[in-house]
């Protein structure tokens, strides 16, 4: 049986996302009314991390220990890809030890590399290039709170970095629109743009991107090994801050995410992140955990090592 990989969200088929957001929400069920069953018992997770994280690490652990299974932590100390092995080898190595992987790191290329010659499932925790496991969690929150996305327009206020690209794909995935805002220079990959046709667009404005939108988010304007740019990325995003003043341009039901860090009164005001009438970014990092755990059950099932 083919091993499957969750790299981007690409690697889900429309109905498979459907399917494991599904899951997920009947395993946060599950974990609140205390029915969980242990279907990890004798697995074990490998967590390579290149970029730390706190979210990624607590949910991922918690995830594998709320199912019976059991998380290996890996440091940038404890293992350098590419650096003294080469990739491939360590994967082929890893990946007879352990039961499926998870790698947060920098270059997109590193995790496809490892991908290609792993005998278990691996998932990409976050690269420069994407951040899927993300866009599980922010999808499974506006589920939750809206029902589908299908027809839905998001609006994007920010760098076109790793989340933007993440929700390009998911725009192209579950069939909603997606209007971005960010400054001239700082726009998306344009081969995804223009994979993604009709489904996205791209403005200078911010009040045009989220005009009716059901759905806003953002992220900060400097991300981890940016942080030399940060003044200056502040200056070209002064004009970017999602606050009440801009959402109000939004539909009436709109929803706020992040996913956090936020830096507050940078790209996101203090008030509209605390703002639980709009803002579900608390509800969106919990999901995190839900929905890791479903994608974990996916792809060992699918792959037929469970």
């Amino acid at each position: 049986m083919t091993i499957r990989h969750f790299l981007t969200l690409h690697d889900l088929s429309t109905d498979e996302i459907h399917q494991v957001i599904d899951l997920a929400i009947e395993l946060k069920a599950a974990h609140r009314e205390g029915r969980q069953e242990p279907v990890f018992a004798g697995k074990v997770l490998g967590m390579i991390f290149e970029k730390s994280s706190t979210r990624t690490r607590v949910s991922f652990e918690a995830g594998m220990a709320q199912l019976g299974g059991d998380a290996l932590f890996l440091s940038p100390n404890d293992t350098q890809l590419g650096r003294g092995e080469p990739i491939e080898d360590s994967a082929r190595v890893i990946s007879r030890m352990l039961d499926i992987i998870m790698i947060r790191t920098f270059g997109h290329d590193k995790i496809e590399k490892f991908a290609a010659n792993s005998k278990v499932p691996v998932i990409n925790a976050l690269t420069d290039e994407y951040h899927p496991c993300q866009l599980l969690a922010d999808i499974q929150t506006f589920v939750e709170h809206r029902g589908s996305m299908q027809g839905k327009t998001v609006a994007w206020i920010g760098d076109g970095n790793n989340m933007c690209h993440s929700w390009i794909n998911a725009a192209m995935k579950l069939d909603f629109k997606l209007n971005i805002a960010c400054p001239e220079g700082y726009e998306p990959n344009a081969e995804l743009m223009a994979q993604a046709g009709q489904r996205v667009t791209i403005t200078n404005d911010p009040v045009v991107a989220v005009a009716g939108a059901h759905l806003v988010t953002t992220d900060v304007f400097a991300s981890m090994g940016q942080e030399d740019e940060q003044q200056v990325r502040l200056e070209h995003f002064a004009n970017y801050q999602v606050n009440h003043e801009l959402i109000s341009h939004a539909a009436d039901d709109v929803l706020f995410m992040h996913c956090l860090p936020a830096h507050r009164d940078e790209e996101v005001s203090a008030e509209l992140l605390e703002d639980e009438s709009i803002s579900v970014v608390w509800d969106e990092a919990e999901n995190r955990l839900h929905a890791q755990k479903a994608l974990m059950v996916f792809l060992l099932e699918a792959s037929g090592l469970v």
